[in-house]
């Protein structure tokens, strides 16, 4: 099998590029041979390399920035995943994309379903629903796994290592607690995307939620962090977490107060739950400290 990689310099690719050599052929793209936000590279790639399977782990994530650059977050979130969608089928190639719990506006009383009317309150989700109904415009062959609050050891930053950073350089920090959700580690992301690849087939294409188990808000991940990453002998200063609310840390986008997605139909078709965030969280830090 060959797999087109999109997004390879991203947190997530950097995972699945690993985990994935015992699928196949993976030829990993960053944005210097494929640029979503110039979709006939994407038409080019497509062409040169005749993928089986597609990854697309690219996307426009800046939260915040995306409400002054909507046209810029659309090309990428919204345009450029139905393109890959539309080369798929004619290659009679699958497509995996990733997208988010920001689809939702977080107003969900318990954990939200694949088939749960979708809301988002900002461009980035915006643009992202966008992408997804642009892939399933353009054909059934396809996976749209949304996912949240993701982390790993690599690309630039995350929540954890701003938290490590801060941690080393300040005795107090204020963490938002009024907004609930699911820590998702890269690392069991990218091992539930490979095990969903043997089963690729007509009866599992659609869309599905993956993140780890278990549900917390910033403020009690922050302190999680700052436990196991003492634990493990990080130089850390901070003394004090100190909660807050959203509306004491104002931002351009408007977050989802309810982040939590059901993972009973993956789990299903994996025949597994998903990881207890955690374990994830243990995992990622002992990466770190080698």
């Amino acid at each position: 099998m060959k797999i087109l990689l999109a997004g390879g310099s991203g947190q997530l690719a950097q995972e699945l590029q690993s985990i994935l050599l015992s699928s196949g052929e993976v030829i990993a793209v960053d944005r210097t041979r494929v640029d979503l936000s110039q979709p006939e590279t994407i038409r080019q790639a497509m062409a040169e390399i005749q993928p089986n399977l597609v990854i697309n782990s690219g996307a426009y994530t800046a939260v915040d920035k995306a409400e002054s650059e909507p046209e810029l977050a659309q090309t990428v979130n919204g345009i450029a995943p139905g393109i890959f969608a539309e080369e798929c089928e004619k290659l009679g190639a699958t497509l995996i994309h990733f997208s988010t719990d920001y689809v939702f506006d977080g107003s969900s009383g318990s954990a939200y379903l694949e088939t749960d009317s979708t809301n988002p309150l900002g461009t980035y989700g915006k643009s992202k629903l966008a992408g997804e109904e642009a892939i399933r415009q353009a054909g059934n062959r396809h996976i749209i796994i949304r996912t949240a609050w993701v982390y790993g050891n690599g690309g630039k930053g995350n929540f954890v290592k701003t938290m490590l950073r801060l941690g080393k350089e300040r005795e107090e920090i204020r963490v938002v607690a009024d907004q609930i959700g699911s820590p998702t580690w890269t690392g069991d992301l990218a091992a539930a995307t490979a095990q969903i690849i043997p089963n690729l087939g007509p009866e599992t294409f659609g869309t599905y939620h993956y993140t780890n188990s278990g549900v917390c808000s910033w403020y009690d991940f922050a302190i999680a962090i700052f436990e196991e990453a003492e634990k493990l002998g990080f130089p850390l200063k901070i003394k004090r977490v100190i909660p807050i609310t959203t509306a004491e840390y104002p931002t351009p986008a408007k977050r989802p107060a309810f982040s939590v997605l059901s993972t009973v139909k993956i789990s299903a078709l994996l025949g597994v739950h998903p990881p207890h965030w955690r374990q994830g969280l243990r995992q990622m830090l002992a990466r770190e400290m080698k």
